[in-house]
């Protein structure tokens, strides 16, 4: 069966593409100068984690529910070759007994694992020996899961939308320390086996910002790269790299030659220009205003606490809004966050992050350097702590993105306008959608979710709508 999808893979590739873009797939179908690859899944994520990083040399550790037998890859990257050193197969994943916990606590696998690590900062680890029983890992680096049996152990599942009781809390929070340790053992032993300083993680587990702070921190490795599509989208830039290194570069010395491509930043999707927003606006008979300056006319709003929709540039790739298609709002009150996960119909429990100018980063969150794609914690400083709650998660922490100006230049300028007005270098930042949407992408998306939310005002390319008080 495996064979047999190998073989007809370009077929479903070509026949199964999405409307938008079946009218490129159809050259391929015709024309003999394509020629079709197969790359293994983690070999995917750890090409899309090591050859998009900035480092020349680095372990390469990928962890993820499955993807094919894998659950867990270890590799060696250097110039131009990759190297596989280990695996560990399925049934044991981290990533689906993570699955398995949220599905207990009541919300949706292959989706909401990241509630359950907000849900975790509020409790305490009080099964944290029932996990570590349950998860051995042994001197190869491989490790052992057992069969969790949630529902003997802890009673029954919470429903859907049900209460979230003390001992769910405690799950999550066990769950999440008892992961932090084990993938700790495992970087710990992967540098026992290549001795080198930078670490490069990509894979659905990836995304645990806690965990990979826990690395941080705590690890063997000097440096740590997270690819910011780290889940299973980004096998598709793993793929495309892996596949393009391969073809292009043949014969010895490939490990002294550098990969070309860095990514510095997320900004690969789609973009739509003034001229094709302001024909957009018009044709959806929209009230709008051509603003000035952007920068200054929206800080000005985020100074009067408003709510502020931003579409701006090319779409974030991943599942993180990073200046993009955000909502972005003041950190000032701490209010906010309630206030925001009103707007986005979501759990109260769950935090809201700070975008921070890259060279004051250091100055508001404790031993913050770059960290461009939100997926590392940091204690907000002590002596900011009162200067922006919004974004203070009940543990302390917050999940940062630091941002240049060569990065995003309006995202940018914005945050400086805020500053010059408050003294805060600091603002919110969370995806623009509402519960259960995808973050949107073009201008329809952005007005339609704007008109079916409370969000105060929507900035999108030099153009301003705002809802009127009520009386």
């Amino acid at each position: 069966l495996f064979l047999c999808s190998i073989v007809n893979a370009p077929g479903h590739l070509v026949d199964g593409a999405p409307h938008h873009l079946r009218a490129r797939f159809l050259s391929a179908k015709k024309s003999p100068g394509y020629a079709w690859h197969y790359v293994d899944h983690h070999m995917a994520h750890a090409a899309s984690a090591f050859f998009a990083s900035p480092f020349q040399k680095a372990a390469i550790l990928t962890l993820d529910g499955r993807g094919e037998k894998s659950t867990t890859g270890y590799y060696f990257g250097e110039g131009l070759c990759m190297d596989k050193i280990a695996d560990v197969q399925m049934p044991h994943s981290f990533g689906l007994l993570y699955e398995a916990v949220t599905t207990y606590l009541g919300f949706l696998h292959s989706s909401d694992e990241y509630k359950v690590m907000a849900l975790a900062s509020y409790g305490n680890p009080a099964f944290i020996d029932y996990f570590d029983k349950l998860i051995s890992v042994h001197p190869d680096g491989t490790y052992t899961i057992g069969d969790p049996r949630l529902e003997e152990t802890f009673g029954p599942p919470r429903e859907r939308g049900g209460p979230i009781e003390k001992r769910h809390l405690d799950i999550a929070s066990s769950l999440q320390k008892a992961l932090e340790q084990k993938v700790l053992q495992l970087a710990r032993w992967l540098h026992n086996k290549i001795p080198v300083d930078d670490l490069c993680i990509a894979g659905g587990v990836g995304l645990n910002c806690v965990l990979n702070a826990r690395l941080r921190d705590h690890g063997p490795f000097k440096r740590i790269w997270v690819q910011p599509a780290a889940g299973d989208s980004g096998t598709a830039l793993g793929a495309a790299l892996w596949v393009d290194i391969q073809s292009r570069h043949q014969g010895p010395g490939l490990a002294t030659q550098p990969h070309d491509y860095r990514m510095d930043h997320a900004y690969l999707g789609p973009s739509y220009s003034d001229e094709e927003i302001y024909d957009f606006l018009c044709y959806a008979k929209q009230d709008f205003a051509e603003l000035a300056s952007v920068e200054e006319d929206v800080a000005d709003l985020l100074t009067q606490d408003k709510v502020v929709g931003w579409f701006q540039g090319r779409m974030e790739f991943g599942p993180r809004a990073l200046g993009a298609r955000s909502i972005i709002a003041s950190p000032l009150n701490a209010s906010m966050q309630a206030r925001l996960n009103e707007i986005k119909d979501r759990e109260d429990f769950r935090p809201v992050a700070p975008v921070v100018l890259e060279e004051e980063a250091n100055h508001w969150f404790l031993n913050a350097g770059v960290s461009p794609f939100m997926l590392f914690v940091h204690d907000v400083q002590s002596s900011k702590a009162g200067l922006i709650p919004a974004v203070r998660h009940v543990d302390g922490t917050a999940r940062i993105q630091t941002i240049r100006q060569d990065q995003n230049p309006k995202y940018y300028g914005v945050i400086k306008e805020f500053q010059k007005r408050t003294g805060v270098p600091v603002l919110v930042n969370t995806s623009f959608n509402t519960r259960g949407k995808p973050i949107v992408c073009t201008p329809r998306d952005a007005v339609e979710c704007f008109h079916s939310s409370p969000i105060d005002a929507l900035v999108i390319g030099s153009f301003l709508l705002h809802k009127r008080e009520k009386a």
